[in-house]
């Protein structure tokens, strides 16, 4: 019997949040893990629990530091190749949330450095060493296509990231890209955005998590998809295949 060949993902922004929920579920399907994250001891902790059910690679770092990148694709190459990446870790920038006309433009472009150019830059590092039909994750938000107040320097970022995620599309047929709203989430970020309020009505990040999983499976097209329709949007592209 043909041994089934065991797929490996690079999972950025893992310690905690969706990142870290997403890589205890691709986990517990059998794939093989390289994951990062700016806080080593929470890194190191979700290293250990995923270690029980799969191989994990786990490199504590800055995804906007060249540095930490060239790891990153070290760490690529010492698996064999890549299945997957999903280019999760994102910083909201300047809080409690300020008009444009107020943002400090360090930290506007730190929010760039890191939600829109450190995708790429990590995009370039390591597509050298995809395996074939690769799936490429790009986590985005609403406030990428809605106009909110105080969220124009996360969302700016958000919106490039959409733009740019379509134009590797279209450039790379061969893969599946997709740039997905997860939904707001009671995440450390969400309370960043929101100091002081009660946030426990927001969902935790497992409820977007079947919708990646789906999408992981490169089954659907290259588009921009919100993790908890995913069903929806497949019912869709089988009643249009199907008609």
């Amino acid at each position: 019997m043909r041994q089934k060949k065991v797929k490996t993902i690079l999972i950025t922004g893992a310690s905690r949040g969706l990142g870290l929920a997403l890589a205890r579920a691709v986990a517990l399907s059998g794939w093989n893990l390289i994951l990062d994250g700016r806080d080593p001891a929470a890194l190191e902790a979700a290293r250990l629990e995923l270690a029980k059910s799969t191989l994990v690679q786990a490199i504590a770092g800055d995804v906007s530091d060249p540095n930490h990148r060239a790891a990153l694709r070290a760490a690529v190459e010492q698996a064999g190749g890549l299945d997957a990446l999903v280019n999760n870790a994102s910083t909201l920038g300047a809080s409690p949330l300020p008009a444009l006309l107020e943002y400090p433009l360090d930290i506007y472009e730190r929010v760039l450095k890191v939600n829109l150019i450190a995708p790429l830059a990590l995009l370039q590092a390591v597509h050298a060493h995809f395996h074939p039909n690769p799936v490429v994750i790009n986590v985005t938000s609403d406030a990428g296509i809605e106009a909110y107040e105080g969220w124009g320097g996360y969302g700016s970022s958000k919106a490039a990231l959409e733009r740019m995620s379509a134009i590797l599309a279209a450039e790379n047929p061969a893969w599946r890209v997709y740039w997905v709203d997860p939904g707001d989430m009671r995440t450390r970020m969400h309370q960043q955005a929101f100091p002081g309020e009660d946030i426990s009505d927001r969902p935790l990040p497992e409820v977007s998590i079947p919708g990646l999983l789906t999408l992981l499976a490169g089954k659907f097209p290259s588009g921009r998809y919100q993790a908890r329709n995913v069903g929806q949007a497949e019912n869709e592209i089988s009643s249009r295949v199907g008609g």
